[in-house]
């Protein structure tokens, strides 16, 4: 079924933090997208009712057991896994990517070569930076003006020294889709592991890992209405052997295998919870066809939000948007970022602030493509996102409040 105006509405009823603050409009979704009532009641309830360790012998031990291999295959049929077995939890998406860096390291030689780009967020370069110090050598893939990465670059950065290319299926500071087939393609060629982040790219496209064929793919629950959990998607075999930091008392398989100590059961818990409340705006007999018929028409809805919100705020006298455009057939995630002439993303989004806008200033920690784009003296970028939830009059709204400290500013340097 179509995601409307009206579905948009009633999902506004789900949300407490919508419905306790109405004169707020949160455009802040890349930042982390606020939570269904429904995610909040499973939480609550495992607290109440099952708040214990996995793998006892009484009932709710066996309890919390049932429910995090729930949680899995949940997940998994978000992501087309081919089993809940692929599926690891953490405490974030960095964290399992620092975790997924020291295993893969370990099986690295000095002069190896792992390429990463200029467009990600720090949590996938970060990790791989790192591993310079030992002898690896990191190589980017360049950033084009545009916002798009440079495909001719990526081509010829992949060689028979790469060894993994580690890339955003979209990018958190610009809503630029990259071109993972074209990564699949060019890493398989070499033999390299492909590692995708999809922080980004999960709470608004279907995402189907073994159609991808990425060997790792990373998410965080927070971006798609869940609590603050990361995971870790495993193509079959590619954990198996891995040398990760784990304690010996730890379960060497797949998907424990990386994962370092007892999890939040109850934030997993909300994460299976936020999977199903966007299933049930979907239609299909399995929850996976539910998943990617709601996942298809709430994409088009923000879609179509984000751009009219990106072709008006481009007309403001001022104001410089920053991206791909949202030509007919391009991939584009609903994330719009521009910068004002005469005002800092510090003042414009504390002045959209004060009128109830949440918008999102600075790097989102994506510095390197901020820097990269010349941005970083001028205190980044101001950072509109679009979620299911949102809705024309806000970014009416938000429209408005730009034009009104554009001219603030043109009048106070006139």
């Amino acid at each position: 079924m179509a995601y409307t105006h009206e579905h948009c509405l009633r999902s506004r009823k789900d949300f407490p933090a919508i419905a306790k603050n109405p004169d707020l409009a949160f455009l802040d979704g890349p930042g982390g997208t606020q939570v269904p009532r429904a995610v909040v009641d499973a939480i609550a309830d495992l607290y109440a009712t099952c708040n214990v360790n996995t793998h006892g012998n009484f009932a709710p031990s066996r309890e919390v057991d049932r429910r995090m291999q729930v949680a899995r295959t949940v997940v998994a049929d978000f992501l087309g896994a081919e089993s809940g077995a692929c599926i690891s939890f953490g405490q974030s998406m960095t964290t399992l990517c620092f975790n997924l860096s020291a295993a893969i390291g370990r099986t690295l030689c000095p002069g190896d070569e792992v390429l990463i780009t200029q467009l990600d967020h720090e949590g996938n370069r970060g990790p791989w930076l790192g591993l310079q110090e030992r002898g690896v050598v990191v190589r980017e893939v360049r950033l084009m003006e545009s916002g798009e990465l440079d495909a001719a670059d990526m081509a010829a950065k992949i060689t028979g020294r790469t060894k993994v290319f580690a890339i955003g299926a979209s990018a958190n500071s610009l809503g630029t889709v990259n071109d993972i087939a074209l990564a699949r393609r060019l890493t398989r060629a070499v033999g390299a592991t492909l590692v995708v982040d999809a922080v980004h790219y999960a709470p608004h496209f279907p995402i189907d890992v073994q159609a991808l064929g990425t060997d790792f793919l990373l998410c965080s629950g927070y971006k798609f209405y869940g609590p603050h959990v990361g995971v870790l998607y495993s193509r079959p075999g590619a954990l198996d052997h891995l040398p990760t930091d784990r304690l010996s008392v730890q379960d060497p398989a797949p998907p424990y295998r990386i994962e370092t100590g007892t999890l939040n059961h109850a934030a997993i818990d909300g994460v299976r919870a936020a999977v199903e409340y966007i299933a049930g705006w979907g239609s299909g007999a399995s929850l996976r066809e539910r998943i990617v018929d709601a996942m298809t028409h709430i994409s088009a809805y923000e879609h179509e939000l984000a751009k009219f919100y990106h072709d008006a705020v481009r007309r403001i006298p001022g104001v410089k948007v920053y991206g791909p455009d949202f030509a007919p057939g391009r991939m584009r995630a609903p994330t719009v970022s521009i910068t004002l002439d005469h005002a800092t993303a510090a003042e414009a989004a504390l002045a959209l602030g004060r009128q109830g806008l949440c918008v999102w200033d600075g790097d989102f920690y994506a510095a390197r493509p901020v820097q990269v784009l010349g941005l970083a003296e001028r205190g980044g970028l101001i950072r509109t996102g679009v979620s299911m939830y949102n809705t024309r009059d806000e970014l009416n709204r938000l429209l408005a409040e730009l034009e009104e400290l554009g001219s603030k500013r043109l009048r106070a340097t006139a």
